[in-house]
C-alpha cells in the first residue's frame, strides 16, 4: 500500500468537507510558498506562537522566518530553546502550549474527516486536543487516506519507520523513534471557542 502519492482534487475537497463537519476549518493551497502565505495570513501580529517538530513547517520555510527577526510574532519556542536552565527550560516547554497559535502537522487524515497525530513524548498533544485556542495544521496532501484503519497503518507503517530513520541518523545510531501517544482527533466541539485549521498543500511535504 502506497502512502506518498498525492490524491486527486476530488478526494481532497471531499475531505475538506469532512473536516468542516467535524468542526475543522480546513481549505487546499497549490504548494509550500501559498501555505506560508496563508499562515502568516492567519497569525495576526503581536500574537504569541508556538510549534510542534515538523518537518512540513521546516519545508514550507516557517521555521527559518522563526529563526530570524523579520516576523512580527512573540516566539515561545525560541524563548524555550535559548534558556539554559534545565528546570526553567521545562517549565517554559510546558507553558507553550498555551500561546496564542500552535502550528504543526499531522500525520494522517482520513477522507472520513478524522485526523490521527502520533508523539514520542505527547508534546503536541495537550495544544491539539484542547489547550491551545487556536490550532493550525499544514498538512501535505500525500497524508489522506481513505478510511481510519488506513490512516493507522500510515503512521504505524510508514511515517514511523521514516521518523526512526531520520532519529538514528541525527543521534549517531544512540536513539531512534516510537510512539509513546497517539492522537485520534474526531470532532471539535464548538462550546470549547476554539480555532482549528487544517491547511492541505497539493504537494508532498512531510512524511
Amino acid at each position: 500500500m502506497g502512502f506518498d502519492g498525492l490524491p486527486s482534487m476530488d478526494r481532497i475537497q471531499k475531505t475538506i468537507a469532512a473536516l468542516k463537519a467535524r468542526g475543522v476549518a480546513a481549505e487546499v493551497v497549490p504548494g509550500a510558498a501559498e501555505a506560508l502565505a496563508r499562515v502568516k495570513d492567519l497569525v495576526p501580529a503581536g500574537a504569541s506562537l508556538s510549534t510542534g517538530a515538523s518537518l512540513t513547517l521546516r519545508e514550507i520555510g516557517l521555521d527559518d522566518l522563526l529563526k530570524g527577526a523579520s516576523h512580527p510574532w512573540k516566539n515561545l519556542k525560541a524563548e524555550y530553546l535559548a534558556e539554559k536552565d534545565p528546570g526553567r527550560q521545562q517549565l517554559l516547554r510546558r507553558q507553550s502550549v498555551l500561546a496564542d497559535y500552535y502550528m504543526g502537522s499531522v500525520h494522517a487524515v482520513a477522507e472520513t474527516g478524522e485526523i490521527v497525530i502520533a508523539s514520542m513524548t505527547g508534546s503536541q498533544i495537550s495544544p491539539y486536543a484542547y489547550a491551545a485556542r487556536n490550532v493550525i495544521w499544514v498538512v501535505g496532501a500525500q497524508k489522506i487516506t481513505a478510511s481510519l484503519d488506513e490512516a493507522f497503518h500510515r503512521v504505524r507503517d510508514y511515517v514511523l519507520p521514516h521518523e526512526n530513520s531520520r532519529m538514528l541518523e541525527s543521534s549517531g545510531g544512540k536513539m531512534g523513534s516510537r510512539i509513546g501517544k497517539l492522537l485520534v482527533f474526531e470532532n471539535e466541539v464548538p462550546f470549547l471557542g476554539r480555532n482549528v485549521s487544517l491547511i492541505f498543500v497539493n504537494q508532498k511535504l512531510g512524511d
